[in-house]
């Protein structure tokens, strides 16, 4: 049959003819235009001093569909000149720990509390962080991780809301808002006491076991 005489027949048979509408964008898409909508913002934020100083925000780096979320502290210096997390030393050290345990960039979400690189790389003041935690909590909301890995001090204290020291956050597992939540060391500090790798090597384990369990069963994309 003639294409262009099929919708005649089924009206002639009294048949409803059934019109394919285009799809919904899909879940994936949705997050990445809400992602991009927020990363705008954080570029255009002056919430607090280091505004004035970056070279540019570091809003993220990774798959925003990824099940596993990792936190970090701040940008460096090779973060605010590229623009994206965890790509310096710290950076090369982390991708290796997440290899350690079968993952790579595409299996997983990264960000920092910060969005600007500290002058000197300094820790982070505390208004500094309130002036930046709102982004992050609508990045966690916004990216629904299965897990989220906190990576260091001041993430640790974020997400455990906790102020105990960083081997007493590894011993456990936390929640974020209901979300799974394990503590390990920053691999910047890492890089300066390297004898405490092989605990950061324990914690991912452990890690790896949770994503593999039932509870952290694969977002459906």
């Amino acid at each position: 049959m003639r294409r262009d005489l099929h919708p005649w027949y089924l009206q002639q048979l009294g048949i409803e003819r059934w019109i394919l509408r285009t799809s919904k964008p899909a879940a994936s898409s949705m997050i990445a235009e809400d992602l991009d909508a927020l990363a705008r913002e954080v570029a255009a934020c002056t919430r607090c001093a280091i505004s004035a100083c970056r070279t540019q925000t570091v809003f993220e780096r990774g798959n925003p569909r990824a099940r596993l979320m990792v936190i970090g502290e701040a940008p460096g210096f090779y973060e605010d000149r590229e623009g994206k997390a965890f790509v310096g030393r710290a950076g090369q050290l982390l991708d290796a720990m997440l290899a350690s345990i079968g993952m790579d960039e595409q299996q997983v979400y990264i960000a920092n509390i910060l969005k600007c690189r500290p002058p000197d790389n300094r820790d982070p003041t505390p208004d500094e962080i309130a002036a930046c935690t709102p982004f992050l909590i609508r990045q966690i909301e916004t990216v629904k991780p299965a897990l989220i890995l906190g990576l260091g001090r001041f993430a640790g204290n974020f997400l455990c809301a906790s102020t105990l020291p960083m081997h007493r956050l590894r011993e456990s597992l936390h929640h974020y808002q209901g979300v799974p939540c394990r503590v390990t060391f920053h691999p910047a500090y890492l890089l300066r006491n390297p004898q405490d790798k092989k605990k950061a090597w324990q914690d991912l384990g452990h890690v790896r076991s949770i994503l593999d369990t039932a509870e952290c069963a694969p977002v459906a994309v």
